[in-house]
């Protein structure tokens, strides 16, 4: 809702928000990301431009993490004419982002222009703000979609002895101003077109926008190259009920005060590849601990701590790296999962000589994963 929306009105993103993210905990997650999509470029022959777009970038900690990479590895990218595109429908959050990257020095372009604004980096890099996936242009691209897809709405199913209802959003007759959840009294549109005739769940949460976002990303990089990372709450079709809210980082219902607190339902990865219609090579989902440590987060984690000082830095790294990689705190919850073109994953042909035909390298962060 643009007036009265979550993301529209605070996004509270941090410390002092709702709910903390991994790049706002450790500039180190962003980093191992920057590395995962130079790999890419390196491993699909080093291409010579390519754009980084991130769908709901936050507060654009993230992005500035990567930046900081490409940065670094100026001297690898010098060839490469790299640009940003950033979709995000929040004009606060457009705001914070563009004095976290740009230190505030942008122009709101005209209207008929695609991107609505656009800036330099602190380290020259173009960057294009955009409010539709559809707006940013085409060519070879990396994209990044961390806690996106869990934030878009979703309809909730519940399997009857009458077959399937559409939980819907009802006001209680018995209480004013509350809202309640009701079943639908007969099947839906939205029944008939969102459940798997396989589906073997009693209750199913389904994100078409996801769908169609996922099916857009897939026609992009089969037509254009490049590779798509996401990273979100999630799991491969199993789990049923994963609505909740989020207020002040405590749990909160989700029917009251809309607006006032933060949604999210976990992403359904089965649903994503399923979705991708066989058009691009899905890889994962794997947990978020096992692509870090995949990355190398260990050995970047060594140097940080044998380049720090003082003790308070010691311990806020150690902290930071337990939040990410400990299975009871975010190393289970979050998954990652990635979109890539075939031919960057086919296998040298059997019949071959090995020698005739080099191996391509593994794709970094999913080790020796079985592709599905």
């Amino acid at each position: 809702s643009p007036p009265q929306g979550y993301y529209t009105r605070r996004g509270g993103i941090g410390e002092s928000g709702d709910f903390v993210t991994s790049p706002e905990i450790s500039q180190v997650f962003g980093e191992l990301i920057g590395i995962w999509y130079i790999s890419e470029w390196i491993a699909t022959g080093k291409p010579k431009a390519f754009q980084l777009v991130e769908l709901g970038p936050g507060r654009g900690t993230l992005t500035d993490d990567i930046l900081r990479v490409f940065n670094q590895l100026a001297s690898l990218l010098s060839k490469c004419d790299v640009s940003v595109h950033l979709v995000e429908v929040s004009p606060k959050l457009s705001e914070i982002q563009a004095l976290m990257l740009t230190g505030g020095k942008v122009q709101s372009n005209p209207e008929d222009k695609s991107a609505y604004m656009e800036g330099i980096s602190k380290t020259g890099i173009p960057i294009f703000w955009y409010r539709d996936i559809q707006d940013v242009p085409p060519g070879y691209s990396f994209y990044l979609a961390h806690e996106f897809f869990d934030a878009l709405p979703i309809h909730k199913f519940q399997r009857t002895e009458k077959g399937w209802r559409e939980v819907l959003v009802d006001i209680d007759p018995e209480v004013p101003d509350q809202l309640r959840f009701v079943l639908s009294p007969s099947s839906t549109p939205a029944t008939e077109n969102f459940i798997q005739p396989e589906e073997t769940r009693d209750h199913v949460e389904v994100c078409p926008e996801a769908g169609a976002i996922i099916q857009r990303l897939a026609c992009r990089i089969e037509k254009d190259g490049g590779a798509a990372l996401v990273a979100d709450y999630g799991h491969d079709g199993t789990k049923t009920d994963t609505f909740r809210g989020f207020q002040n980082h405590k749990l909160h219902d989700v029917l009251r005060a809309p607006g006032t607190a933060d949604l999210t339902a976990d992403v359904d990865f089965s649903y994503l590849r399923k979705m991708t219609q066989g058009r691009t090579a899905t890889l994962g989902p794997i947990k978020q601990w096992e692509f870090l440590k995949n990355m190398g987060i260990d050995l970047r984690l060594q140097v940080l701590l044998q380049n720090s000082r003082d003790t308070a830095t010691h311990e806020q790294l150690l902290h930071s790296y337990d939040m990410l990689m400990n299975p009871k705190k975010m190393g289970d919850c979050f998954n990652f999962f990635a979109l890539l073109p075939h031919h960057r994953l086919v296998r040298p042909d059997k019949k071959q000589k090995p020698e005739s035909k080099s191996p391509l390298p593994p794709v970094a962060g999913f080790g020796e994963l079985l592709l599905k």
